[in-house]
């Protein structure tokens, strides 16, 4: 059960995963820093990932015409400061280190599509991370973050935003003014309560609130109407609201390890559901056979 619900996530997110790889296609892609450093200045793409660097790469600002870097899975503790004079960056991936902090000078990167910085120890994001104008992809996973700046809502094109494995308990306010926003995890963290605010996203499409403490969902849920996939497994929710129906695109429910006894009268109502994982309630037999009968075409893991 495990295995199929982390393929189903991989699957309704593989845009995401695909659009951090470099393209062979359109440029070459560099992989050795001495080769490509005597291109320099054609350099476009550099992929420096598991090269068990210590270090950022002292040559790192002379690449001025390059747009994606990734140097994920090394040893890096700190940044080498003329990697912001890459002024043309559009992907920058330093996944997998052991970086601490990320400079104010992270705010010179206005051509900055996606930025991952998952699994590293970062322990605050600078208020200058709200400079970064064109960003749409933003990983913070598996990291140290308690709270969030609230400049972050100045990143209006952000559609991605993962925080997945922190120390959060709150989320400003303030990100309910990303609009275009499509993507919110926030598994693994320390929420207590479905914040009201993060009804007034309107645009998303995919939830992930997976392992928190959650004990209800607010029957205003039905206002997240373009929702498509929802996943909630791993909290402590007793009842769920007959809102739930309401949302009329969702195609992925994961609702297992909660203390559900019992869903809503209208779950009928959920015309496109496709996958409904239940595993870990305590369904009666009645009610397994009740939600078998109201969703005819949805498959049901129990």
């Amino acid at each position: 059960m495990r295995n199929y619900i982390v393929f189903t996530i991989i699957v309704s997110l593989s845009y995401i995963v695909q659009a951090q790889n470099a393209n062979p296609y359109k440029t070459r892609v560099y992989n050795n820093i001495k080769i490509a450093v005597k291109k320099a200045n054609d350099v476009e793409q550099l992929s420096l990932r598991d090269q068990h660097l210590f270090n950022m790469p002292k040559e790192i600002g002379d690449f001025r015409a390059l747009k994606f870097l990734n140097m994920m899975g090394n040893s890096l503790e700190s940044w080498n400061y003329d990697i912001f004079n890459l002024k043309l960056l559009e992907v920058l991936i330093v996944k997998k280190n052991d970086l601490k902090y990320i400079p104010e000078e992270i705010s010179k990167y206005q051509n900055l599509v996606r930025f991952n910085i998952s699994t590293n120890k970062i322990t605050a994001l600078p208020e200058t991370i709200g400079e970064l104008s064109n960003l749409r992809f933003l990983h913070l996973s598996f990291n140290d973050l308690t709270s969030l700046p609230e400049s972050i809502s100045n990143c209006r094109k952000l559609e991605v935003l993962e925080l997945d494995n922190n120390q959060l308990r709150f989320l400003p306010h303030e990100l309910t003014q990303l609009y275009d926003l499509k993507t919110l995890d926030l598994g693994y963290n320390q929420f207590y309560e479905f914040d009201s605010d993060w009804l007034l996203i309107k645009g998303l499409k995919t939830l992930n609130i997976e392992h928190n403490n959650l004990v209800a969902l607010p029957n205003e849920i039905f206002k997240l109407s373009k929702l498509e996939t929802l996943i909630l497994n791993n909290n402590k929710i007793e009842v769920l609201p007959e809102s739930i129906g309401e949302l009329p695109n969702l195609e992925l429910l994961i609702l297992s390890n909660n203390t559900l006894t019992k869903l809503p009268d209208n779950l009928s109502d959920l015309k496109h559901l496709k996958t409904l994982i239940l595993k870990g309630n305590n369904f009666s037999n009645s009610e397994i056979e009740r939600i078998k009968k109201a969703l005819p075409y949805c498959k049901v893991y129990l």
